[in-house]
């Protein structure tokens, strides 16, 4: 609003400024008046100048603020809801049109709140204050400029639905774009691994023809739409130009009062055409909007509207109880009827196929989801009517390839416990075994790590991470195969750190691999969402059933 009103304000000062100018020519011109008779009124052009100039420069400023505030406003709530909706709801999204969104998309509205509404203003009153202004000097030209005004806005609307669908496929195209090639640079080793690069380039290079063709068919479009907003103000000024030269001639009507209709015609048709311009702003805005609604309408993870307070969790008892859960309403059960007991100084192992349900079984112990049937019990107390917050401060996860992010190795390890000091960072690291290869870098704990990891191996990535939970020092941990992929020496340091972390804590483990179980106090074996087998590994090797074949098969649990 102060953006608006501001740029009003200059057209006010506009009109003092052009009935000045038509003033002093009148006076000069038609009356013969020398240079000193005008000097009073030519001195006050440079102050209205300068007045001028320094409101549409703070215009500018004020709205390019707001729209920076705004903008990083809607960032942060896309962040928010992402952050609220958990990886569960955003398991079918992927990571690069997400980015895109975020950055690319949110960047697209600065357009539309630093130009396009305060403009809207600006077009409202200041066309209506010029006509005011010419009403009393020239009524044929007010009547002419009403006549031929709302052809501009018509058009520009007219011309406007079609680039509107056209920004919107461009905004697609985009995202697909970004996407795609995101993904595929994070995947880059892998394709040239499997030698699939060169495909890959080919079908990046066909998606970015496909954005070249949506952004050119977007700027055909506003090349159109200019050339008419153009067109209509030029002939409307110029026919007013005619009508005012011809009365002029005939002594129809005193100079100074057309000299004031020419000056101000342009400036009439001005924020007409200029809102044409912003209007294309406005149409990149809801292109991406679009997009960003989406997200921003993502379902948020259930939290109970009064959470209960969590019982005393020393000792910890986890039961799941005819536990069933499903992503959607019409897809099959991803776990189906559930039933599973953890207590502290156990370890237990999740075993079964793709698909068997051990990490949507990981995903409501986290409490990333709510059971559809069931419940699952921590010390006799629902999860569901705990805050899930509370909850995960208690557990700790370890993945398969924990996200080491680009900053000192000594901030990494603190993401376990932000209030930890350097000596409780240092005990961590000992217990994980990371001395070894942190004594060797070149500045110790005060190391800048890159993104995921840059120049660390796979091996020192997973210590960083099992620092992060001996810091963290909580009565449950949930890990993903976190010896997968490593050497030997690795792998058994991983192992170590790992039986040292066990104690005394409640330990769930998705295993892939039969060397995993050897820790195990318990197996159990998923299949198509439901526990088919447990008991120790010796037990069901010779039980005969799922798990044997499996071991048999040579393909490991």
């Amino acid at each position: 609003m102060l953006a608006a009103g501001l740029g009003i304000a200059g057209g006010f000062v506009l009109i003092a400024q052009a009935l000045i100018v038509a003033r002093v020519v009148h006076r000069v011109m038609i009356d013969g008046a020398g240079y000193r008779e005008v000097l009073p009124q030519l001195l006050q052009l440079p102050p209205l100048m300068l007045l001028r100039a320094g409101l549409s420069w703070v215009s500018e400023r004020v709205a390019f603020a707001a729209s920076a505030v705004i903008r990083r406003e809607v960032r942060n709530d896309l962040f928010q809801r992402l952050l609220d909706a958990g990886p569960l709801c955003l398991k079918g999204d992927r990571a690069g049109e997400v980015a895109t969104v975020i950055v690319d998309g949110v960047e697209a509205l600065e357009g539309y709140y630093s130009r396009y509404l305060p403009h809207l203003a600006v077009m409202a009153m200041v066309p209506l204050s010029i006509l005011a202004a010419v009403l009393p000097a020239d009524w044929i030209s007010a009547g002419i400029m009403l006549f031929t005004a709302p052809f501009i806005p018509f058009f520009t609307i007219l011309i406007g639905r079609g680039a509107e669908r056209l920004n919107q496929r461009q905004w697609q195209s985009l995202a697909r774009l970004g996407g795609y090639f995101l993904d595929r640079v994070n995947g880059l080793a892998t394709l040239r691994m499997f030698n699939a690069s060169r495909r890959e380039a080919l079908m990046i290079a066909g998606i970015s023809d496909d954005y070249r063709r949506a952004t050119m068919s977007v700027l055909y479009v506003a090349f159109l739409s200019a050339l008419v907003l153009e067109f209509f103000a030029t002939v409307s000024v110029a026919l007013m130009a005619v009508i005012i030269g011809f009365r002029l001639l005939k002594g129809g009507m005193a100079f100074q009062d057309g000299f004031t209709v020419l000056l101000l015609a342009p400036e009439f048709y001005l924020p007409l055409r200029l809102m044409g311009n912003y209007y294309h702003a406005r149409m990149e805005a809801i292109g991406a909007a679009e997009r960003i609604f989406s997200l921003l309408d993502t379902p948020v993870a259930p939290r109970p509207a009064a959470p209960c307070p969590l019982p005393a969790i020393s000792p910890l008892r986890i039961c799941f109880e005819d536990v069933s859960f499903r992503y959607t309403p019409d897809s099959a059960p991803a776990i189906n009827g559930v039933t599973l007991s953890l207590a502290s100084g156990e370890r237990v192992a999740l075993v079964g196929p793709s698909g068997a349900g051990k990490s949507t079984l990981a995903a409501l112990l986290l409490g990333f989801a709510l059971p559809e049937q069931g419940r699952v019990l921590v010390n006799g107390v629902d999860l569901a009517a705990c805050d899930p917050d509370q909850w995960r401060r208690l557990v700790a996860w370890v993945p398969q390839r924990p996200h080491i992010f680009h900053g000192t190795m000594r901030d990494n390890i603190r993401l376990g416990r932000h209030d930890a000091s350097d000596l409780d960072i240092l005990r961590a690291a000992g217990q994980a075994r990371c001395e070894e290869f942190i004594a060797r870098l070149p500045h110790g704990l005060d190391t800048v790590i890159g993104e995921q990891g840059a120049g660390l191996s796979g091996g020192q990535a997973r210590r960083i991470a099992l620092a992060r939970v001996f810091l963290k020092d909580c009565p449950l941990i949930i890990t993903d195969e976190p010896t997968a992929g490593l050497d030997a020496r690795s792998e058994a340091m991983v192992r170590e750190a790992l039986n040292e972390l066990a104690g005394g804590r409640a330990v769930l483990s998705i295993a892939h691999r039969l060397a995993t179980l050897e820790d195990a106090d318990r197996v159990v074996v998923m299949n198509e969402g439901r526990i088919v087998e447990q008991g120790g590994y010796d037990e069901l090797k010779a039980a005969g059933g799922l798990f044997a074949r499996m071991v048999a098969a040579g393909e490991g649990p």
